[in-house]
């Protein structure tokens, strides 16, 4: 099973993925909207601190092209773009996309299914970055081919293996559910242990 943890903004987090041997870890940017929107030399200072095992992730709405370059450049495995993917990317840009879906916009699966660019899909509630949990039976007859599938919306300890027995997905990826919570900000890094712990289990072991 593929963890992936989003959101980082800060370089000590990185030390907590490290210790975790996570698979991918996804940062925000060019999206102010979001209370994890992180600048890119910001992105690089965290990216120094990365095992280079881990493959990295930018999270972006909607990117122009210039954004999407600009990500290239500063050494992103992936990008995971909500909303569309620009005019002409194939084109410009070499990066494999994590295309984001959420139950609203599940229509537009077939047509980013036969894409060449998209590497693979997360799955996300109808409010991506909320932390609210949605109908996995929405995805379940979705079929799975040669392409990455992960499962997001509002996982967590106490859900992420049910999760994972009822949609039997490529990788989980979670974010709001290893933070701190209201009082303080930022990532949790025993959170971050039993998550994946919980996550790596074999399902049917274990509660």
């Amino acid at each position: 099973m593929k963890i992936k943890i989003c959101g980082l903004t800060d370089p000590k987090e990185a030390g907590y993925v490290n210790e975790q041997r996570v698979d991918f870890i996804g940062m925000v940017l060019f999206f102010p909207k979001s209370k994890r929107n992180i600048t890119l030399d910001r992105a690089r200072e965290i990216m120094k601190c990365l095992d280079p095992d881990i493959q990295k992730v930018a999270v972006v709405v909607t990117p122009t092209l210039g954004q999407v370059q600009s990500i290239e450049q500063a050494g992103f495995d992936y990008i995971q773009i909500h909303g569309e993917i620009p005019s002409g990317y194939s084109e410009s840009c070499h990066l494999p996309v994590l295309k984001a879906f959420n139950i609203r916009d599940m229509r537009d699966f077939p047509q980013y299914s036969a894409n060449p660019a998209v590497a693979g899909y997360v799955f996300d509630a109808a409010e991506p970055g909320s932390g609210q949990v949605f109908d996995w039976n929405l995805i379940k007859e979705i079929p799975q081919d040669d392409k990455l599938f992960f499962l997001a919306g509002g996982l967590n300890l106490g859900n992420v293996a049910e999760a994972i027995s009822c949609i039997h997905p490529d990788g989980v990826d979670v974010s709001s559910g290893v933070e701190y919570g209201k009082d303080r900000t930022g990532k949790d890094p025993e959170k971050i242990r039993a998550f994946v712990s919980r996550a790596r289990q074999p399902v049917g072991e274990g509660v």
